[in-house]
């Protein structure tokens, strides 16, 4: 069976989302769609499918799902249109900015029994995935504190944080899935912090560059997590757990393993430069999830409630970095 796939959003992620289905043996492409055309025409002669508009697609019999990879302010119509047709949805975080809106969604997913999908891509990575699995198997007995560490090499375009949501929604809702993957456990009060260090064109646009957020369960668990757009050395992306019975750490994926050694002291490759390189393999891992869900029915994991629990946790971080004040969620 091939699970025929209508991409919609041509851009930077749906270019990794195309380039996942197409090393697929179980799907395909079968049309594509972006509000630029030159983009669609683009990716349509790389996947061998078609260009056509969202709605033809979302309505036609020979698709059978819709990968949503557009800008956030359209994914509420998306989403219902793709439901309405009874597709099944893979969707790129954030779900929507609003979380009326997720719920809204969740309501519309939930009458039309279609699988959904929130783009979470962090769980499959190899390396989170095995720390994941090695907790659940006790290997460091009861877990008690997890610290994860996002710093990007460089902050985007201020035109682009204007219309991001802020570091918390855009960036940091990464880490509160991972965080909610890990602890196994949803929080129950949220402190956050945060500066403009980067770039003062981030605060003027009423953002911060530099965040630090702790996070704590009805049990007493913490997890700390912090944020910077700017990193010297490359993608900082790290996770360490500390449990009863020892530690589990995941550390950077470097350009190479090779290490030299001289009189000058221990030297390595710097870190992989940014997330496109970083999480190929949990991008297609992700994508293969996906088609498995769709063709044989099981759960799609992370789902839609996933993706609103992540915006919850950053509609809160937001609201505490504002008032100074912890929320109790």
């Amino acid at each position: 069976m091939t699970i025929r796939i209508g991409l919609l959003g041509c851009g930077r992620i749906g270019q990794v989302h195309a380039l996942s289905i197409k090393a697929l043996d179980g799907a395909k492409v079968v049309a594509v769609a972006d509000a630029m055309p030159a983009a669609a025409e683009a990716l349509a002669a790389t996947t061998g499918g078609a260009v056509r508009d969202a709605t033809a697609i979302m309505g036609s019999d020979d698709i059978d799902a819709v990968v949503i990879g557009t800008p956030t302010d359209t994914h509420f119509d998306l989403i219902h249109g793709a439901a309405r047709y009874g597709k099944a949805i893979f969707c790129e975080k954030p779900i929507d900015m609003s979380v009326d809106n997720i719920r809204r969604c969740m309501d519309a997913v939930g009458a039309a029994g279609v699988p959904f999908m929130t783009g979470f891509n962090r769980r499959f990575d190899p390396n989170f995935a095995a720390l994941r699995a090695r907790i659940a198997a006790g290997d460091i007995g009861a877990l008690e504190l997890v610290a994860i560490t996002s710093r990007d090499p460089s902050p985007p375009p201020v035109s682009y944080i204007e219309r991001s949501g802020g570091l918390f929604r855009d960036m940091m809702i990464h880490d509160f899935d991972m965080a909610r993957f890990l602890m196994g456990e949803d929080f129950v009060r949220l402190h956050a912090v945060g500066s403009a260090l980067v770039d003062p064109a981030i605060g003027t646009a009423g953002d911060v560059d530099t965040a630090a957020v702790i996070l704590t369960t009805a049990t007493g668990r913490i997890c700390q997590i912090s944020n910077s757009r700017r990193a010297a050395y490359g993608y900082d992306q790290r996770v360490e757990v500390h449990g009863a019975e020892g530690m589990l750490r995941a550390e950077n994926q470097l350009e190479t393993t090779v290490e030299i050694a001289t009189e000058a002291g221990f030297r390595r490759d710097p870190a992989q430069h940014f997330f496109l390189e970083r999480y190929r393999a949990a991008y297609l891992a992700e994508m293969t999830r996906f088609i498995e869900a769709v063709a044989d029915g099981t759960p799609a994991e992370p789902d839609i409630n996933d993706g609103l629990q992540a915006q919850i946790l950053a509609d809160a971080a937001t609201r505490s970095r504002e008032t100074g004040d912890p929320v109790d969620l």
